[in-house]
C-alpha cells in the first residue's frame, strides 16, 4: 500500500492544471522531484479516462491511482525513492465543463476565495455557512449549526413532510446561487413546475382530450436528492471540487435528530432526513430539484415518445397521455416507467399511480382534462360556500386553517380560478368583493 501523504500529493498535482498528458507530468514530477519514466503512460491513461468528463474529485484520482499497474509497480521497485519533494500550493481550477453545459452562462469561479468573495463571505464564514465538517460526523457527534427552522406536519397518507426554512443569512445567499447561477441552467423541456411562465396549466395542457391519462406520484421527492447529487451537479458545471462542495454544502441540510424528539416519524423518515438533502423550502430547492431531475425527464420522455404519448412533469407529479396505442400498452408502460425511476433511485408512490381513461374524470394537479382544462367541479363549489358563509356569518368564522391573511388567501384561490377558468372566476371575484373586512 502506498504512502497515504505520497498519493495524496500526487492526485493533488493530477488536479492542479491543466488536463493534458505533458502537463500533469510536469507538475507529477515538480512534486516528486524527478521525472520518472513511469509517469507518461500512467498520465496518459488518467488523460484518456477522464476525457470529456467533469473533473474527477480528489479520492477518484486517488483511486484510479491505486488501481494503475505502473504506479503499482513503481511504488513496489521504489519504495524509498519516492518521495514528495514540494507540496504544490493549491491554485484556482479553471472551470471544466461536461461538453453539454459549456453554453451555460454560470459565474467563473475557480477557487474557495472566489466563492467567498463571490458570496460576500469570509473563508471561514463560507465554510459555516456549507456545513461541511459537521457531514462527517456520526448523528449523535454532529454539532449543531442550526442554519433552519423546522416544520413537521401530517400528510393524509399518515407519513410526515418536514418543512425545513433556512434562517435569514443563509436564505440570501441561496436566493443569490438561484439568481445568479441555477437560473441560468435550462432544465427539461418537460419540466413545468417552479419555472417562469409555466405553470400546472401548462403542465396539464397537452394532456387534454386524450383516450388515456397515466399520473405518477415520486415519493419523498426534495429530500430523495442527496447532497452527492447536488455537488456532482455544480462539478458538471465546471466547478472544482472545493467550489462544487461548498456550493452543495449551502444547498443542503442534514436534519439533526433533536428535531424528531416529539414527533411520531417512522425510522425510515428519519434515516432519510438524516443525511445531507435537498431541504423543502430553501429558494434553491426547486431549481436544484428540476435539474437533478435532468436525467429521469430525458429517459422519461424518450419511452413516452418511443409509445406514441405526452410527458410532462410537475414537480413530483409526473403526467403521461396517448390514443389509442398507448392504451393498448399503458399497463406495460407504467410499470417500465416506475423502473427507470427506480434505477435514478427516485420512488414511485404507487398507491396514488392512476390510469385514467375518457369514461372517468381525468385530473392532474387538480385541475379536469377530459375535454378542456378546468378546475374540479368541489374544489369550485367548496370555494364558492366558504365565500358565501364569509358574507353572512363573517371572515373570521371560516378561517378554520388560521391564516394569517386569510383575505390574501382567499384572494389567490379566486385569482388561481380565474387563470383557469375566467368565467367561474369571475362569479368568484363578485362574491369575494362583496364580503365586509374589519
Amino acid at each position: 500500500m502506498p504512502n497515504p501523504q505520497l498519493l495524496s500529493a500526487i492526485a493533488r498535482a493530477f488536479l492542479a492544471g491543466e488536463p493534458s498528458v505533458e502537463e500533469v507530468i510536469v507538475r507529477a514530477s515538480r512534486a516528486l522531484g524527478r521525472n520518472w519514466r513511469w509517469l507518461r503512460p500512467v498520465a496518459r491513461r488518467y488523460v484518456q479516462r477522464y476525457a470529456g468528463q467533469m473533473r474527477p474529485r480528489h479520492q477518484d484520482v486517488v483511486q484510479f491511482l491505486l488501481r494503475d499497474f505502473d504506479f503499482a509497480r513503481a511504488c513496489e521497485k521504489y519504495p524509498d525513492q519516492l518521495q514528495i519533494a514540494h507540496q504544490l500550493p493549491d491554485q484556482p481550477q479553471l472551470m471544466q465543463p461536461v461538453a453539454a453545459a459549456e453554453t451555460w452562462a454560470v459565474p467563473v469561479i475557480e477557487s474557495v476565495g472566489g466563492l467567498a468573495d463571490w458570496l460576500f463571505l469570509n473563508p471561514g464564514g463560507l465554510d459555516w455557512f456549507a456545513d461541511l465538517k459537521g457531514l462527517g460526523y456520526s448523528q449523535k457527534d454532529r454539532p449543531l449549526l442550526q442554519h433552519y427552522h423546522y416544520r413537521i406536519l401530517a400528510k393524509p397518507s399518515g407519513s410526515m413532510r418536514l418543512i425545513e426554512v433556512p434562517k435569514p443569512r443563509l436564505k440570501e445567499l441561496q436566493r443569490q446561487i438561484l439568481a445568479e447561477l441555477l437560473e441560468k441552467i435550462p432544465p427539461h423541456a418537460a419540466a413545468h413546475g417552479f419555472r417562469k411562465g409555466r405553470s400546472i396549466r401548462t403542465f396539464a395542457a397537452p394532456h387534454v382530450g386524450k383516450r388515456v391519462v397515466l399520473r405518477m406520484d415520486l415519493q419523498d421527492f426534495f429530500p430523495s436528492i442527496t447532497g452527492a447529487r447536488i455537488q456532482t451537479l455544480f462539478r458538471a458545471a465546471g466547478y472544482p471540487e472545493a467550489v462544487a462542495d461548498r456550493l452543495g454544502g449551502i444547498c443542503t441540510n442534514a436534519t439533526p435528530r433533536e428535531i424528531w424528539n416529539e414527533s411520531v416519524a417512522l425510522w425510515e423518515t428519519r434515516k432519510l432526513y438524516a443525511r445531507p438533502h435537498l431541504p423543502q423550502g430553501a429558494p434553491t430547492s426547486p431549481a436544484l430539484a428540476n435539474l437533478c431531475a435532468y436525467r429521469f425527464d430525458c429517459r422519461l420522455d424518450g419511452l413516452a415518445k418511443a409509445a406514441g404519448a405526452e410527458y410532462t412533469r410537475y414537480a413530483d407529479d409526473l403526467a403521461f397521455s396517448g390514443d389509442e396505442a398507448f392504451e393498448r400498452r399503458v399497463e406495460w408502460f407504467s410499470a417500465r416507467a416506475a423502473g427507470i425511476l427506480r434505477e435514478e433511485d427516485f420512488t414511485v408512490h404507487l398507491r396514488k399511480t392512476r390510469i385514467m381513461r375518457q369514461s372517468v374524470r381525468q385530473h392532474l394537479a387538480g385541475l379536469v382534462t377530459n375535454q378542456r382544462i378546468n378546475v374540479r367541479r368541489t374544489d369550485f363549489d367548496l370555494l364558492k360556500a366558504i365565500l358565501t358563509n364569509c358574507i353572512r356569518h363573517g371572515p373570521e368564522s371560516q378561517n378554520r386553517g388560521g391564516h394569517a391573511s386569510f383575505r390574501s388567501h382567499l384572494e389567490g384561490r379566486v385569482g388561481f380560478v380565474e387563470t383557469i377558468h375566467p368565467a367561474k372566476g369571475q362569479r368568484l371575484r363578485t362574491i369575494l368583493e362583496s364580503i365586509r373586512w374589519e
